[in-house]
């Protein structure tokens, strides 16, 4: 019971193999999309300063000449055209004597302006001051301070990107877990199948399907050649146990059944035939002269004259009908299904005239021998195995007292038990 708790507490193959798959894909693709994210925003971060930087310089040049002649209002109509479609939050224009002489600022529009300047902050070189320079001498400066619109779209659209980029990269990478567990544990799968089968329903026919792998391949042809090992051994066993279970119930010498397959088969027809009323005979036979033949000609010739004998009775009878060998000279014949004691009489005449034809012995002698026949036929005679035994052998002996080579029917139960009490 506890091996069977820790077996259920131990985790599948393929779960072990697809967590740590997962887990090194997810690692990979995060790092990667940290990675692509972080050099995006150094390489937006460097863009945006060098853009801001060339802001300030047209600004530079364009406002010169205000600057010069100290025209505030060009100047600031010159600022705030340039700066006012640029991604600039605030631009002042001074002079060499520090006046402010223009400036230009960028109204607010709420939260998303703060987030604006905050990333433009954070990311910006903030301010840039750019000097005005007239004819190599320095007549002004221009301060700009930039503005995070631009920035903030940029960056959503490559976080867009990235996050589109690491979907599809993770998709990749769980499909080709996929494959890579199924080429894995697919194999193992069908070979532990085939493993359960066999040792479970002895199933030793079943093989272990090709695998795309060398190393499963290999495995898998391994094992099915130990199936192949183990069916042929099943198929010699049981080829061995049919043949000493056929020696178990058979006569060697004359290969008919034995006395026990004989009692085994009498009683199981019994049982059936009680059910629904039909009678079944027991002939009992018994040679007249072989202990005469055995004597005179040998026991090969005794052997000639039960082999024939058990030929020539098994050739009489229906195909469904036992013919047994009890031991010696003696002999057995079941009858079921049987419709009248005649039936069982004509039967047993029938196998007394086929012992008229000679028997061929060894060095090319011959006799002919008879048997003496005893019947007794179920319910009259007997209602047990036993019983019909005893009354066909009793008829037999009678058979032999009256006139050799004949047969005789057993008296009923009912004559025999009023017999009884007057002996």
């Amino acid at each position: 019971m506890n091996q069977t708790k820790r077996s259920r507490n131990r985790r599948r193959l393929r779960s072990v193999l697809r967590r740590g798959h997962l887990s090194v894909a997810l690692v990979a693709v995060v790092l990667a999309s940290v990675s692509l994210t972080l050099l995006g925003i150094l390489a937006l971060k460097v863009y945006a300063d060098h853009n801001l930087h060339l802001i300030a310089r047209a600004i530079n040049y364009t406002v010169e000449a205000a600057v010069v002649f100290d025209d505030k209002s060009a100047a600031s109509e010159a600022l705030a055209m340039i700066a006012s479609t640029e991604a600039v939050d605030e631009a002042r224009i001074y002079t060499v004597d520090g006046e402010l002489l223009a400036q230009w600022r960028r109204p607010e529009s709420g939260f998303l302006s703060r987030v604006e300047m905050l990333l433009a902050n954070s990311l910006l070189e903030q301010p840039i001051t750019v000097p005005i320079e007239h004819q190599g001498k320095q007549v002004g400066s221009v301060i700009v301070s930039g503005h995070g619109a631009n920035l903030l779209r940029f960056l959503l659209s490559g976080l867009f990107g990235v996050i589109v980029c690491t979907a599809l990269s993770a998709w990749s990478a769980l499909y080709l877990s996929r494959r890579m567990l199924n080429g894995i544990t697919g194999p193992l799968h069908q070979l532990a199948e085939v493993a359960h089968a066999a040792r479970s329903e002895r199933a030793f026919d079943r093989r272990v399907p090709s695998a795309h792998i060398a190393e499963m391949d290999n495995l898998g042809n391994d094992f099915n050649a130990l199936l192949d090992e183990l069916e042929s051994w099943q198929s010699h066993l049981k080829i061995e146990n049919q043949a000493l279970a056929h020696q178990a119930s058979h006569d060697s010498l004359t290969n008919l059944p034995n006395r026990a397959y004989f009692a085994a088969r009498l009683a199981r027809t019994l049982r059936i035939k009680s059910q629904h009323g039909d009678k079944v005979a027991v002939l009992f036979l018994d040679s007249d002269r072989f202990k005469d033949i055995n004597d005179t000609y040998g026991h090969a010739a005794g052997d000639a004259v039960l082999v024939a004998v058990a030929a020539r009775v098994r050739a009489l009878v229906r195909e469904g009908d036992v013919v047994a060998r009890f031991g010696g000279d003696e002999f057995a014949i079941l009858l079921a299904p049987l419709h009248s004691v005649e039936d069982a009489q004509r039967v047993a005449d029938k196998v007394i005239a086929s012992m008229q034809e000679p028997i061929e012995l060894p060095g090319q002698l011959s006799v002919v021998t008879s048997l003496s026949i005893g019947i007794a036929v179920y319910p009259e005679h007997g209602t047990t195995p036993d019983l019909l035994l005893c009354a066909a052998d009793a008829a037999m002996y009678q058979s032999k007292r009256l006139a050799r080579g004949g047969h005789h029917v057993a008296e009923s139960q009912s004559s025999t038990t009023s017999l009884s009490p007057g002996a």
